[in-house]
């Protein structure tokens, strides 16, 4: 397959997975660190999982986008060539002024994921749907160049 998925263990993020732990305060106050949004947009890459498909005439993403609306989801297309899915989930209103939550387990904030898309990808053909927080990105793929065709060349005298 011709295409590459930035992700988590992409080389990109090599050494980065120690920074997860550490405060934005400690983020801030190192000269040699990333910015906390390179962070953030690094835990937010690697806590979004997708399958990837390949069709004959096709690309098929498929990510968990839990809790998502598709008004919440945007898919674009940078650089020409790299598929770029984000979402942000925000902690639901309560209504009780006196919840206490014992335990939060579930995933809030910001989603996203980045797809290099292989040459053959027709990016203006791009289609996606979100069914019961599964979200499906099918990227079409562009028609097999035709072949070229031998060139006579008149053969002049003289």
């Amino acid at each position: 397959m011709a295409f590459r998925v930035i992700g988590f263990n992409d080389p990109i993020f090599s050494g980065f997975q120690d920074m997860f732990d550490v405060s934005d305060h400690d983020v801030e106050r190192s000269v040699n660190t990333p910015s906390k949004k390179y962070v953030r947009d690094a835990k937010a890459m690697a806590a979004t999982p997708a399958d990837i498909k390949e069709y004959p005439d096709s690309y098929v993403f498929v990510l968990d986008m839990p809790g998502l609306k598709s008004e919440e989801i945007k898919v674009q297309v940078e650089d020409n060539n790299v598929l770029v899915v984000t979402g942000m989930r925000q902690r639901e209103d309560e209504k009780e002024k006196e919840v206490k939550y014992i335990r939060m387990e579930r995933r809030i904030g910001k989603f996203m994921r980045k797809f290099v898309l292989p040459e053959n990808a027709n990016v203006d053909v791009i289609s996606a749907v979100c069914v019961d927080g599964v979200l499906t990105i099918t990227v079409r793929k562009l028609p097999p160049p035709e072949p070229k065709k031998p060139r006579t060349i008149e053969v002049k005298i003289g």
